[in-house]
């Protein structure tokens, strides 16, 4: 019964949204996403969700400086680092490499970098999370990677990067938005919303049960919260954050 209700109200929601199916159809639709849509609603959703989420990335990076290298620096690597929201939580001093696989949000960036003067900042590499081929093995002390694992191909994959990147004894930070309880009506309505949610968000999948894949991953040490954010009218409510150590 739930499985058709569910299928009825994505055929509902999919005749709602059909222009855009039809420019996906005629492949207009992705490249314009990329370019145009995509940067310009995630700069709008991700102011909200950066002021909702401001007291869980201050507790999530607290401990940031205690992952420094020999050296005394910490060599940090974000991965899908969009317009930059993240850079104000990170250490002075901190050494930054910025990677995404769409430079299309360069001008927000740009204008994060100049008011985080606190920050040293390496060349962007333009990367998908899966292939980060032009780092280096064992070359950071901490990764981080908030709201990007949602739409990543391969989330095993994105996490074997990972640990293939750090040094030992490095962490891993993560801040993601996750599948709801599957008896909950909040999951009801995001297996209604996911195919269109996802052509509309550039691959971005709503029900992703993305701490399976994090304890699962070889980290030698794991910290992992439930949280909730609340983004009025959005389906993204359930996240989890945390680190692990290579």
């Amino acid at each position: 019964k739930a499985a058709a209700s569910v299928l009825l109200l994505r055929a509902c929601l999919a005749l709602l949204t059909w222009p855009i199916y039809l420019l996906s159809f005629l492949g207009l639709w992705e490249p314009f996403c990329r370019k145009v849509f995509f940067p310009f609603v995630l700069d709008k959703i991700g102011a909200v969700h950066d002021r909702k989420s401001k007291k869980h990335k201050q507790e999530l990076f607290r401990n940031l400086p205690d992952f420094r290298g020999p050296s005394g620096e910490l060599r940090l690597l974000e991965i899908g680092t969009g317009s930059g929201s993240n850079f104000q939580f990170y250490p002075a001093g901190c050494r930054v490499t910025c990677t995404d696989i769409n430079p299309s949000f360069q001008e927000s960036l740009s204008s994060n970098m100049r008011k985080n003067q606190h920050l040293r900042f390496e060349p962007f590499v333009v990367a998908a999370a899966e292939d980060l081929g032009q780092v280096a093995s064992g070359s950071v002390d901490a990764v981080v990677c908030t709201l990007v694992l949602c739409s990543v191909r391969s989330v095993g994959s994105a996490l074997r990067e990972v640990l293939r990147v750090l040094r030992p004894g490095g962490a891993f930070y993560f801040l993601e938005h996750v599948a709801a309880e599957h008896s909950s009506w909040r999951y009801f309505w995001q297996q209604v919303y996911s195919p269109t949610w996802k052509l509309v968000f550039a691959g971005c999948c709503l029900t992703r049960e993305l701490w399976k894949n994090v304890e699962e991953a070889k980290f030698s040490e794991l910290k992992i919260q439930h949280i909730s954010v609340a983004m009025p009218w959005m389906p993204i409510e359930p996240h989890i954050m945390g680190y692990g150590v290579k």
